[in-house]
């Protein structure tokens, strides 16, 4: 096994990605909100590292069981049993999850929360059930990856905000964490349509490991017409979310529409016509992209509101 391949196994790019959203709440969106946090920058990097190292695991259990879908799929990128063995795939998959409980367990002590570590015990049980069975079925699968993106959110406020909670400072405290929960709900959103948008793509692969993904039960014309009726309830949420939250924000609010909601409307004009492969990947690198921007206005917003109070 070469370092590339380790690097492609774990979805290098992802893990960067998951670790730059983590930083940019601690050290950007916190201090803007003078929240009182838990974590101290080395426990904080534990629990970034935490979370990578289990999403990682993930990534490799899913190569696991794609083996032969991603032959049909993606056959230049088929990576296990080809460049890296199943027995080495298995291998790095049990010390990562194993790694990763420690270090959860040992965050989880620091801010006095033992319980706190079940979160990682669910990650991992439903990374399991979801690559073994829930990922054939249609739209759960769908979901729990989803839920677990946007949990990569939240767990930053859970361990850094939530203990720090006092009679004097809850008010405070539970609205960082409420629009850490807003934040955490878009990346939801965008990760299902995103998700599905997948299926829609792998859809000969998925066939041949007889899977029931909404795109084989319904076909990928009534597919996209589904995605493109999801892609409203962002649209109209957004705005709604947009116009209530940052009227007084002119800046923000110009960035939510013009960098959020025109990408996506683009998105919908064109997957509703969707039919190669090429369409449906450039269809899912854009909602990536969108995600991405949208998540990245916490700067903007937190920004804003530093130079407002100088």
């Amino acid at each position: 096994m070469t370092l590339s391949s380790f690097f492609q196994l774990v979805r290098w790019k992802n893990l960067v990605m998951i670790a730059l959203i983590q930083i940019l709440f601690k050290y950007v969106y916190f201090p803007s909100f003078s929240v009182d946090t838990a974590l101290s920058n080395f426990t904080f990097a534990i629990l970034v590292f935490t979370t990578l190292i289990i999403a990682a695991a993930g990534y490799i259990m899913n190569d696991i069981y794609d083996v032969e879908a991603d032959k049909i799929n993606k056959p230049t990128k088929v990576l296990v049993s080809r460049k890296i063995s199943k027995k080495q795939a298995n291998f790095l998959y049990n010390i990562f999850n194993s790694l990763g409980l420690l270090c959860g367990l040992y965050v989880a002590h620091t801010v006095d929360k033992l319980s706190f570590v079940a979160i990682f015990v669910i990650t991992i049980l439903l990374l399991k059930v979801y690559n073994s069975d829930l990922k054939k079925r249609p739209i759960i699968g769908n979901v729990i990856v989803s839920l677990l993106v946007s949990m990569s959110i939240l767990i930053v406020g859970v361990f850094d905000i939530i203990p720090m909670v006092t009679e004097e400072n809850d008010i405070n405290q539970y609205y960082a964490f409420r629009v850490l929960i807003d934040y955490a709900v878009f990346a939801f959103i965008f990760m299902l349509l995103r998700e599905m948008v997948k299926d829609a793509e792998d859809v000969n692969g998925d066939k041949y490991m007889n899977m029931k993904t909404l795109p084989i039960i319904l076909g990928r014309k009534r597919a996209n017409t589904v995605i493109f009726a999801l892609s409203f309830f962002p649209l109209i949420i957004i705005t709604f979310y947009s116009f209530n939250s940052f009227s007084n924000v002119p800046f923000v609010l110009a960035y939510m529409l013009i960098v959020v909601l025109m990408p996506l409307l683009y998105f919908m004009t064109k997957i509703l016509y969707a039919k190669s492969k090429k369409d449906y990947i450039r269809a899912s690198r854009l909602l990536k992209l969108i995600m991405l921007l949208g998540i990245f206005s916490i700067v903007i917003l937190s920004l804003t509101i530093y130079y407002a109070d100088r």
